[in-house]
């Protein structure tokens, strides 16, 4: 009998060690809290295109999308601050600010995921921007219409947003990319949940 109960007890743990094990699955923040950021290359945002446009286009329209590398900057080797990056990749911002007269456009854009981190970038840009006009395009306490009044009325040479609200503006013509020169993407940046934003479904 005491050898039995000697027996008995470690199949218990073991299997209540397995419940345990099963009953802790991988989160996606537990995968991106070891991926350690790197600068994006053209690659990243190629592939990214081609999976989300391949399922329902065809192989000409795939192609028509795609983006040469002659169309990317350096990426940020993530030794810059975002102004010092953006003079580096930018250095005839002074020209371009003053050719730029049009309404319902900007010079540059930049894209990231959310309001808060959009107000960081526009504090951090401010040794780039001088004393040109940046114009917000998120959805968190501004109404569509209210910027698309602004970008009617004034001349705005950068914008800082979320791909929602930008996307809006544009398909309800409150912002034309004719006369936009750089589109600079917010790539390892994450948010709470550790995720970047290109790795948002909606994104």
């Amino acid at each position: 009998q005491p050898t039995e109960c000697f027996l008995s007890q470690p199949e218990e743990k073991q299997e209540s060690t397995v419940k345990a094990k099963r009953r802790k699955k991988k989160k996606i923040s537990d995968i991106l809290e070891k991926s350690a950021p790197k600068p994006g290359v053209p690659a990243d945002l190629q592939n990214l295109l081609s999976q989300h446009f391949g399922e329902n286009r065809s192989v000409i329209e795939i192609e028509e999308l795609k983006l040469s590398d002659s169309c990317f900057l350096p990426a940020n080797d993530l030794t810059h601050s975002f102004s010092s990056y953006l003079k580096e990749i930018c250095p005839k911002w002074a020209k371009l600010r003053k050719n730029h007269e049009e309404k319902k456009s900007v010079v540059m854009l930049v894209i990231c995921s959310s309001a808060l981190r959009s107000l960081e970038l526009i504090k951090s840009m401010t040794a780039f921007k001088g004393d040109c006009r940046v114009v917000k395009l998120f959805a968190k306490h501004i109404k569509i219409k209210e910027q698309m009044n602004m970008l009617e009325k004034g001349v705005f040479h950068i914008g800082v947003g979320t791909p929602g609200r930008v996307k809006a503006l544009v398909e309800q013509d409150g912002l034309c990319l004719n006369s936009t020169k750089y589109m600079i993407l917010d790539w390892n940046w994450r948010d709470q949940k550790l995720r970047r934003m290109m790795d948002i479904p909606e994104v």
